[in-house]
């Protein structure tokens, strides 16, 4: 299929009055049609980072410059070991020495750490401002962008400070991902397979019929699989916006994923290699309380490697790796009064969220670590 055979596509999430569609295709940020109908205001701010500013930000700032009478632009350094409070109080920085008001309507240019960024500053300056997502990474385009979670991390835990606060719209410009770097593009496939075993088993099977042709960023392959990826985030989010219930099964393959992205520092593994080696884990887990074969599991790693992501964990302490690894969960978002809550594939296609006796936790962090 030929790029411009590739049309745009919108998916809507429905949140009541914080309703808001995501745009995907091609070519899509320099069109001006894109911006139309965003909130009025005199001053709108971009806000990227040091990698992504060179290749898109004039693109964007000459689509979107009829629509204010200021465009201001603050850029940020790249990576997930900037995702703190030093680098967000750069965006406050900017926004006050412009004299930025309430209006303002903020613009983020660039992966899950700007889009999460960008989104909690939304969500706190002057209480709260519109802001637009426009990701430019794979794993930000199927996954971080939508549904509204915003955060930065903390040296003891990931996305441990942060809001719920939904944007007014998401435009995935497909023609971003042929910047991105190979390893980027792998960290994203890993949050399209994560939607396969939690909701749909024929999105999977199209995943392993058409992982090389994803690799390869064929045009097509990848506006299904952001577009499919899309639809299963936004079903899930209009049942469950602040995830009380049925959004947590979204962070299959997370907790795990998580204590390995604090234990080796923020920024070592890339957030999608830890989820890719993370769901491994929670597969492995889900064999052991008997909720799925050894089939399931080893299929699922099978694809997860062919997609380039590592399949066994980081050793993270030499003297007892699986309590390091536990005491990292302990402090995930999903932990209650310092229970683990993993999510688990009750059977393929669905999954659910439920403790774990330690033992059996340990077992797995060591049939699936690196000489653990």
């Amino acid at each position: 299929m030929s790029e411009s055979s590739i049309s745009l596509e919108q998916v809507a999430i429905s949140l009541d009055d914080r309703s808001y569609d995501i745009h995907i295709g091609q070519s899509l940020l320099g069109r001006a049609e894109t911006w139309g109908g965003l909130p009025k205001a005199q001053t709108a701010m971009i806000v990227t980072n040091e990698t992504i500013a060179p290749l898109y930000e004039a693109v964007l700032r000459s689509a979107i410059s009829p629509l204010y009478k200021q465009v201001h632009t603050v850029v940020l350094p790249d990576g997930e070991a900037h995702k703190d409070w030093q680098t967000l109080n750069l965006i406050f920085d900017a926004l006050l020495s412009k004299g930025c008001d309430r209006k303002t309507v903020l613009f983020a240019l660039g992966g899950g750490v700007i889009g999460d960024m960008t989104g909690f500053a939304a969500a706190s300056y002057m209480r709260g401002v519109p802001f637009v997502q426009v990701p430019t990474t794979l794993l930000s385009q199927v996954d971080s962008s939508v549904g509204g979670k915003t955060a930065i991390n903390h040296p003891l835990g990931k996305n441990m400070i942060g809001a719920f606060y939904q944007p007014v719209r998401v435009v995935c410009d497909l023609d971003t991902l042929k910047t991105l770097p190979e390893r980027e593009l792998s960290a994203g496939l890993a949050e399209v397979i994560k939607y396969g075993p939690i909701a749909d088993m024929d999105f999977l099977a199209w995943i392993e019929a058409n992982i090389g042709a994803l690799i390869a960023r064929e045009p097509a392959a990848l506006a299904h699989a952001v577009q499919r990826s899309c639809e299963i985030k936004a079903w899930v989010v209009g049942q469950d916006e602040r995830e009380s219930g049925l959004r947590a099964i979204l962070n299959f393959g997370h907790t795990f994923g998580h204590a390995i992205e604090a234990g080796l520092g923020f920024g070592v593994w890339l957030h999608g290699e830890a989820v890719g080696c993370g769901m491994v884990m929670a597969a492995e887990l889900s064999q052991r309380l008997g909720k799925v074969d050894a089939a399931f599991v080893q299929r699922l790693k099978a694809l997860i490697e062919r997609a380039g992501l590592p399949v066994r964990g980081p050793v993270l302490s030499a003297a007892d790796n699986a309590l390091d690894y536990i005491e990292h969960m302990r402090l995930d978002k999903k932990a209650e009064a310092g229970d683990i809550k993993f999510v688990v594939i009750a059977q393929p296609g669905q999954a659910a969220v439920q403790g774990a006796p330690d033992a059996v936790v340990r077992d797995v962090i060591d049939a699936c670590c690196v000489d653990a």
